[in-house]
């Protein structure tokens, strides 16, 4: 439900967003064309003032060569045109300095001057082919009219001054590029917000699967041994069995027995909670690796027999010698071996291979048991995780021991991986530095 309102708001969000900027995309548009007819109409003042009231703004005053004297007759037969007095560079300053002035200083243009008779006098180098384009170019056409009271007024018609903006709809948009930049930003921000927030959800419901599984095996762990005891005390209320010695040691030993697999159930549990809390400390010292192996191996013999099953060494390494703790190397090779049993069908085999590799040690132990699914393997080596099995609990744990595999191989710098296949078995490889020769 919270994902669903979630979702709605932000698609909400995106829409209004979407709606302002296209409402203000044509508010920018309005304010920038207005802009530039306002800097062009300046512009134009300033020339009519220059031109036909006599005036000496420009730079530019040609002197035409007539048929005598070099006088050019003409000139006193027609009124002055802005050719007379400014060159192309004097007007392109002049729009510059006007855009510039109503904060347009990045605003591209081209620009022309017509005549009394509509005739281009005068024009910017791609003027042309930015006039014809009417679908993206936008353009604003100024009259220069003679100041009121002056001899010019009303004789008309006049010159105008045409400014073309290119790509105008392009140049909206760079105008609004900061405040399009900011949208976005706070709109991702909201959206990690939410992906942050859906996965704590989402982890917080993982975590009560993990916490309802983990109270449920450990009930498991704990009612066989505790019912075991039970039974053991009541027997040894037996008078006949109170005056049997041997019966008395029989089940005074079950006790003990039952009594230090809970201690050990304990243990990893406390164990683990304190590889959460800190860092596992480490007493690094050079150590056969075979030796180790071979030792585990002997451990588990007697779980081996009673399964029907059998061990195949590969001891290939040249250099077995790594450089690791004593204690938690040996139970991450316990371990590995013992998930190999117990997820074990019959006719068992385990192969384990040995394989220096540069600077490490490879280390396989394959089993040809009830093998993973894909999401098995993936979730393998998080705490108190355990493969699905219905409502059978035939396999013993709490889903510590693939956690304290890659927690211990982690504190080593060294690698683990697996391969499964469901049915078929796996492989656990890690992979573990070599003590320098």
């Amino acid at each position: 439900l919270i994902v669903v309102l979630i979702s709605l708001s932000l698609l909400g969000l995106i829409l209004l967003q979407t709606s302002w900027l296209n409402n203000l995309l044509e508010v920018r548009k309005v304010q920038l064309y207005g802009r530039v007819q306002t800097a062009a109409s300046k512009v134009a003042v300033d020339f009519s003032r220059v031109v036909h009231s006599g005036g000496s703004s420009g730079t530019r005053l040609p002197q035409r060569k007539g048929f005598k004297f070099g006088i050019d007759l003409s000139r006193f037969l027609r009124p002055l045109s802005i050719e007379d007095r400014f060159s192309q560079r004097d007007v392109y300053n002049k729009l510059r300095t006007a855009f510039d002035e109503v904060d347009l200083k990045n605003l591209q243009f081209e620009f022309a001057i017509t005549n009394v008779n509509d005739e281009f006098e005068m024009q910017s180098a791609q003027f042309e082919t930015e006039f014809l384009d009417t679908v993206n170019n936008q353009r604003v056409f100024i009259p220069i009219v003679p100041e009121s009271g002056t001899e010019m007024e009303g004789i008309g018609p006049y010159e105008h001054l045409i400014v073309v903006v290119p790509d105008f709809k392009k140049q909206v948009w760079n105008s609004l590029k900061w405040v399009i930049a900011g949208a976005i930003f706070f709109m991702l921000i909201i959206l990690a917000a939410f992906y942050v927030t859906v996965k704590t959800l989402l982890n917080q419901k993982k975590l009560s699967e993990i916490k309802s599984d983990f109270i449920n095996n450990m009930t498991h762990e704990f009612k066989t041994p505790l019912a075991t005891i039970s039974l053991a005390v009541d027997a040894l209320r037996n008078d006949k069995v109170q005056q049997d010695k041997t019966k008395m040691n029989y089940f005074s030993g079950i006790i003990k027995e039952e009594n230090k697999r809970m201690n050990k159930h304990v243990e990893t549990i406390l164990q683990a909670a304190l590889m959460e809390k800190q860092e596992l400390k480490l007493n690094l010292v050079p150590l056969s690796a075979h030796e180790i192996i071979l030792k585990a191996v002997e451990n588990f013999e007697l779980q081996l027999k009673d399964k029907g099953g059998d061990v195949e060494l590969l001891l290939d390494a040249d250099n077995d010698t790594v450089l690791a703790d004593d204690v938690h190397f040996a139970n991450l090779i316990s371990n590995l071996v013992d998930n190999a049993i117990k997820y074990s069908k019959e006719n068992l085999l385990i192969k384990i291979r040995t394989k220096d590799i540069g600077k490490f040690l490879m280390i396989s132990i394959e089993d040809n048991g009830i093998g993973m699914s894909k999401e098995t393997v993936k979730r393998i080596f998080e705490k108190f995780y355990r493969a699905h099995t219905g409502n059978v609990h035939n396999v013993k744990g709490f889903g510590l021991g693939m956690s304290y595999v890659k927690t211990v191989i982690d504190a080593h710098k060294g690698k683990v991986k697996v391969d499964s296949v469901l049915g078929k078995g796996s492989t656990f490889t890690i992979e573990i530095p070599l003590a320098e020769s």
